[in-house]
């Protein structure tokens, strides 16, 4: 499928009015012109936890969201982008309550990873495990089989919870691949057109590797499931927090990739007042990304800028963004943390409040992210402007909620009323329809206290410039006419 090179929605099924049919109503009403790349729904499935990202099925919609009738109903408008747990299914499935009842009887039994598939004697090894990359302290959950008493472990690389929600599933297994292709026929019978792959980078577990995209096993697996997606015209995009050189070789393997390297490098070259690093970034970067500044979990730092930051540099930024209210979440892994003891994984905070509130750096970072090559994604919580949730963190213990509002009709449509938001929209209005953002990027030498970055094809030619001492941003570009305007954004 032909990607659309236009500003997309990233949202929760309830955070953008409060179910599905609403959000459509507001993207239809509010946003027609301004989400033309599409929506991304952040999982809309029925689910046990990690709000949506431990599905039941992905044969239903959550019914409190809507139905799959809502889903198909927004694609005849914009292109759905859903997530496919890849990795994992929550423990609360039908798949493995299936086979908690009935052990090796169960039809399932081959879906998850019980740990005789990884030692031969099902006894996991302090060694084998201290090489790899965990996401929790233990990567295996206990289980007690009902049908025959006996406990059994099964291995789970991600949840807060003991034993886990999330309950990996062998990609090896033939039930697995049947799954796989029944839910993607469902999708693309409901106008879905784009599916991440969220968690691709832990499927694979071979003792003596890190555990994380074990090659070259990993890319059997990615080819077989982009011939199945391109058969049924569904585009693919690989979720994978790594080094940037493991991003770099699924996007020279032909995948769509997340740019999860420019929202650091924005926050550093805003806060600090510097183009240097965001310059050396750009020049050898691969176009065939999605670009985004935060999201629903936070501001990539470790192991996403590995190699890329000096880590004292890091601690100075962090330390603002702490400041203005933001919180972190950590590397657990020994081996993945820098040798001065460095381990954030990643700042979780508003961007727009990262950048102190401050209408006219917000506005200059947007305006870097639309002119840096790649399909834009645009937040819902700093589409609107809105500022740390520091109060729902409280209430839920959950650091993550402070960049996870959930938005009513009426919030948004105050909003909207904000100047911040209105000159937003005209930014991404701008983004959407001039014809150049098709044609060629460069990078125009200037003093590290500037940005200049143009776009040119055929007649089009624009130039984004921003003054880092005051943040003013401008778009220098030639109309249908054939005359010089000055876009001030």
């Amino acid at each position: 499928m032909a990607l659309k090179n236009q500003v997309q929605l990233i949202t929760y099924p309830d955070s953008f009015g409060g179910d599905l049919p609403t959000l459509n109503q507001l993207l239809t009403t509010y946003f027609s012109d301004i989400f033309k790349g599409g929506v991304h729904i952040l999982p809309p499935y029925p689910s046990s936890g990690d709000r949506g990202f431990a599905p039941l099925t992905y044969l239903e919609i959550d019914k409190t969201f809507g139905g799959w009738k809502d889903i198909k109903e927004i694609g005849k408008n914009f292109d759905v982008l859903l997530d496919l747990m890849v990795n994992h299914i929550s423990q609360k499935s039908a798949y493995f309550q299936d086979f908690l009842e009935k052990g090796d009887q169960s039809d399932y039994a081959n879906l998850f990873i019980t740990l005789d598939k990884l030692w031969e004697d099902g006894q996991p090894r302090k060694e084998d495990i201290d090489k790899m990359f965990l996401r929790r302290k233990v990567p295996y959950s206990t289980f007690q089989i009902k049908s025959t008493g006996e406990d059994v472990k099964v291995w789970t690389t991600f949840g807060r919870e003991t034993p886990s929600e999330q309950i990996d599933l062998d990609v090896h297994s033939e039930i697995f691949k049947s799954l796989i292709k029944t839910f993607f026929e469902n999708f693309s019978k409901h106008n879905v057109k784009i599916v991440r792959l969220d968690a691709i980078g832990y499927i694979i577990k071979k003792i003596g590797t890190s555990g994380f995209f074990v090659e070259p096993e990993i890319y059997t697996f990615l080819d077989w499931i982009k011939q199945l997606a391109d058969s049924l015209d569904i585009a693919l995009l690989p979720e994978v927090h790594a080094h940037y050189s493991i991003q770099y070789k699924l996007a020279k393997h032909g995948f769509w990739i997340y740019d999860f390297i420019l929202p650091y490098t924005v926050l550093d070259t805003l806060i600090n007042r510097n183009s240097e690093g965001l310059y050396d970034y750009l020049k050898d970067r691969p176009a065939n990304q999605f670009t985004m500044l935060d999201c629903h979990d936070g501001v990539p730092v470790k192991p996403d800028m590995d190699d890329l930051i000096d880590t004292k540099e890091a601690k100075t930024l962090v330390d603002h963004c702490l400041a203005k209210g933001a919180n972190l979440s950590y590397i657990l892994s020994d081996e993945h943390k820098a040798d001065d003891g460095f381990d954030v994984h990643q700042i979780r905070g508003s961007y727009y409040s990262l950048l102190n509130s401050d209408d006219d750096a917000y506005l200059a970072a947007r305006a870097i992210q639309f002119f840096v090559p790649g399909i834009p994604q645009v937040y819902y919580v700093t589409l609107l402007a809105e500022e740390n949730d520091t109060e729902k963190v409280a209430q839920t213990g959950e650091g993550r909620e402070i960049n996870r509002h959930n938005f009513t009709t009426v919030d948004i449509e105050q909003a909207l009323e904000k100047e911040v938001v209105q000159r937003l929209l005209k930014l991404i209005r701008f983004r959407n329809e001039y014809p150049a953002f098709n044609g060629t990027f460069s990078m125009m030498d200037v003093e590290n206290d500037w940005v200049q970055l143009s776009w040119e094809q055929g007649d089009s030619f624009c130039t984004l410039l921003i003054d880092l001492k005051t943040y003013k941003t401008q778009i220098n570009y030639i109309d249908e006419n054939n005359q010089n305007v000055t876009l001030i954004v």
